[in-house]
């Protein structure tokens, strides 16, 4: 479990709190500054375009993240009828995504600079710093790509279902993400990671030139 390795490694705990707290701040205040840039001042108004950190955290994905490898920030309240147009909504929801894979492909040169000269990441504490910043970036962006609500790549999905339809998606979603997330605790094969493990090796490969994973 990842939160008792954590304990174990007092420094590794810091690092990864820190890279945590910066990784999910990017994600959402990329969500709240694009539901602004298409028009819905609601997250600007909610005081959400911060860098702020803790006016991002929610504790259940907090949580989550430290015990199963992956969770969420608290979610930035929109008003679609604000936006310009009705594909704006998906803008916002893939805006956290696209700034997660970003950040993670900018500090991950120093990374592949190091590897191709040779040297491990374990051999600087700077590169283990980065390299959990962009691992915990490309984590974050891959599970919330899944078309599980209430996660980003849901609004997709929902973008063609009916009224009807959609409000039985949303109902249904966070029992199907727990109850994926619960059976990849007890049993020790996550269906989730599973999923999600093909495109963090391409992620991680494009970013640092190597599938090496923190976590």
């Amino acid at each position: 479990m990842l939160i008792l390795n954590l304990f174990q490694n007092p420094i590794y705990f810091v690092a990864f709190i820190v890279a945590l707290l910066i990784s999910i701040t990017i994600h959402e205040f990329s969500h709240a500054w694009m539901a602004d840039r298409c028009g819905d001042p609601t997250a600007k108004l909610d005081g959400r375009i911060s860098l702020n950190p803790f006016v991002h955290l929610d504790p259940l994905g907090t949580v989550f993240l430290l015990l199963a490898g992956f969770g969420w920030g608290k979610p930035v309240m929109i008003n679609p009828r604000n936006f310009h147009k009705r594909s704006d909504e998906l803008k916002v929801a893939f805006a956290g995504i696209v700034a997660n894979i970003l950040l993670a492909l900018v500090l991950a040169i120093p990374i592949r600079v190091a590897l191709m000269q040779g040297h491990t990441i374990e051999s600087s504490g700077f590169l283990s710093f980065l390299n959990i910043i962009v691992d915990i970036n490309l984590v974050l962006a891959t599970f919330n790509i899944l078309p599980i609500f209430p996660l980003d790549g849901s609004h997709l999905v929902e973008y063609y279902l009916g009224e009807e339809a959609s409000m039985t998606y949303r109902q249904m979603g966070p029992y199907i993400l727990l109850g994926l997330i619960l059976f990849g605790q007890i049993s020790g094969n996550s269906i989730l990671f599973t999923v999600m493990e093909p495109l963090l090796r391409v992620l991680s490969f494009l970013a640092k030139g190597t599938f090496s994973f923190t976590f």
